[in-house]
Parts: structure tokens; sequence; C-alpha cells
């Protein structure tokens, strides 16, 4: 059963920094993602999702390959890779893997303009190696399907970096 965790943080950049840690932990198979997306909310009020996976452009691209394939047998390959480009689309838009996109736009309308929410989706975790790699970056825990236990690991690790902020001396 997947977990789903959603982190707030100050800037974009600082949510990016974190899901390409966790993208990093992924590599080292220390945390499984099944989606991870970093949602901002604009100035105008309106949120915009920084998807690792588009699923319109990659229906789109397979869509014109298999069309100009099948267009070629017909001897039209540019008509076949205009429909299947258009059905790929289609079909990509239809398809939402991984976590909600309203969901999504919805939780972070809650968020300060400019700041930045991360949204995970995870399948397994080594949660004391996790946890230990996000230690001191800071964040905010929105919502969380973790135990009580876990969650307060986790939002301890998060805090990190905000104790030690308070803790040194500014000069």
């Amino acid at each position: 059963m997947s977990d789903l965790l959603v982190i707030a943080f100050p800037t974009e950049a600082q949510a990016e920094e974190v899901r390409a840690k966790l993208l990093g932990l992924q590599r080292e198979y220390l945390i499984e993602l099944g989606d991870a997306v970093v949602a901002v909310k604009q100035p105008d009020g309106q949120v915009k999702l920084n998807q690792l996976f588009q699923p319109v452009a990659a229906g789109a691209a397979s869509g014109a390959l298999w069309g100009s394939l099948i267009g070629l047998v017909l001897l039209m390959p540019l008509v076949g890779a205009a429909i299947g480009a258009a059905s790929g689309a289609l079909g990509g838009k239809l398809t939402d893997l991984g976590i909600n996109d309203q969901f999504m736009k919805d939780a972070a309308k809650t968020l300060d303009s400019g700041h930045a929410a991360l949204f995970l989706l995870i399948r397994k975790m080594t949660t004391d190696k996790v946890m230990a790699e996000l230690h001191g970056t800071g964040g905010t825990i929105l919502r969380s399907s973790f135990d009580e236990t876990k969650e307060e690991s986790l939002r301890e690790a998060l805090a990190g970096a905000q104790a030690a902020a308070a803790a040194s001396p500014t000069t």
C-alpha cells in the first residue's frame, strides 16, 4: 500500500532540492516513489504543477510513432502521424497516473503566494535512512498517511534545519 506525503516549503527551489534528493535515494533503492510532484502557488493565485512524467507529451510521441508506422502501411505517413499524435495526446490527457492533479491543486491553494508543496506517493521506504537524509531540509508537513510515530520522526527530521538556524548567532 502506498503512503501520501505533502510537505510545504517557502520556495520552489527548496521543494525541487528535496525532490532531487529523494530521486537520488530512489536510485540507491532506499525509497520507491510512485509520484513526486512540486506544486507552486503563483502570485495570481493559480497553482502550477511540476510533474516528472507528462502523460500528454508521452502519449502524443508514442501515438505519432505508431501512427506513422500504420500510415506507412497505408501509404499516408503524415496523416497517420497526425491522427496517432492526436489520439495519443487524448489518451495521455485521460490517463492520470499517481496523485490526482485536482487534489494537488486544491491542497496547494492553501499555500502563500510563491510557496511550494512537494507531493509524494511513497510505495516503499527504508525509514531510518531516508529520515537521516531528510534531516535539516526544512519544510512543514501538510498531509500524511503515515502512522503517528513515523510522522513525528519525519517532523523532527524536517525541523532540524529550523532548529539549527535558530541556534546559530547572526552577524
